[in-house]
């Protein structure tokens, strides 16, 4: 028999309450559908893949085919920094710096736009608890950086094709191992930086502030720390070597092989590829873990 509050009475027992958590793969089918019309979510996944085309590979092809230098390189070095051997480095390099900036964005409007609006309380009045949102959350946001980075990838290669064919250069390929670690480092950079961005929009409960510091701090602070004050002062030598930042441009200098440019700002070998990868996973980890410390640990307004 059931009662009008919803709840199952079983034949001489009391009422049992019928489950009221949604199943994870609803959480993260609604948040993906969230994420998707948004129009925020196109224009910064959108920015990157974009920027990244253009200032790693047309930008160079264009001064090549001027015949003309850039940074330094002669126009037949600018070639061969466009051709299909260099895909890994051409379609990684923005990650550290302005692609990084645009996730933290994008992690901090996940997390803090549901403050900012006003939905939390009713959304976790609907059922689910707040660690298994959080989880819904991120897997969603890790399923659209996943894409993000293999559009990168794709971009990236068909434009190498076009190049490398324009000019009957040389079509050679990285190796489908080295494939698969560039697109495993590429979606550990950009999930550590998205879930950066969700620390600090479920931190500060908003999503402008978070934004700014997160813009400061990956284009400013650590630029003056590994530029100006690295070089200067010991303490911030050995410091560089643990931030975000330095990590990702190192994790991308070690993917891209020997041979590379690395002249993007940000990308520089200044620690290991194997400890750049594990600092970011720490990163990744104790990020998300603060994040769920704040979301169940405090009151949600």
């Amino acid at each position: 028999m059931s009662t009008a509050t919803g709840t199952r009475t079983p034949q001489g027992g009391s009422p049992s309450p019928e489950p009221t958590a949604a199943p994870l793969r609803g959480i993260v089918a609604a948040e993906l559908l969230k994420l998707l019309r948004r129009p925020a979510t196109w224009v910064l996944l959108g920015l990157w893949p974009a920027l990244q085309l253009v200032f790693s590979t047309l930008v160079p092809y264009i001064s090549y085919k001027r015949g003309a230098s850039y940074e330094g390189s002669p126009p037949e070095a600018l070639l061969a920094s466009t051709l299909p051997d260099r895909l890994v480095e051409n379609s990684l390099s923005g990650l550290p710096l302005f692609g990084g900036a645009l996730l933290l964005t994008l992690g901090a409007l996940l997390a803090g736009s549901e403050y900012t609006w006003g939905t939390l309380t009713t959304l976790l009045g609907q059922g689910p608890r707040r660690l298994t949102l959080l989880a819904g959350q991120l897997l969603a946001l890790v399923v659209v950086l996943a894409a993000t980075v293999l559009v990168s990838f794709l971009l990236t290669a068909l434009a190498a094709r076009a190049i490398a064919g324009g000019a009957s250069a040389a079509v050679d390929w990285p190796g489908p191992a080295q494939l698969v670690r560039a697109l495993g480092g590429g979606l550990l950079i950009a999930t550590t930086w998205g879930a950066l961005g969700m620390l600090l929009g479920t931190a500060l409960r908003s999503t402008a502030l978070p934004i700014a510091l997160g813009l400061v701090w990956v284009l400013a602070v650590e630029n003056l720390i590994v530029n100006v004050a690295a070089p200067l002062l010991g303490v911030f030598d050995a410091a560089q070597a643990v931030l975000p930042g330095v990590n990702a441009g190192s994790l991308v200098a070690a993917l891209a092989g020997e041979g590379a440019a690395l002249r993007t700002p940000g990308v520089a070998a200044i620690v290991d590829g194997g400890q750049a990868a594990w600092v970011l996973a720490a990163f990744l980890a104790v990020s998300t873990a603060l994040t769920g410390l704040l979301l169940t640990r405090r009151d949600i307004a």
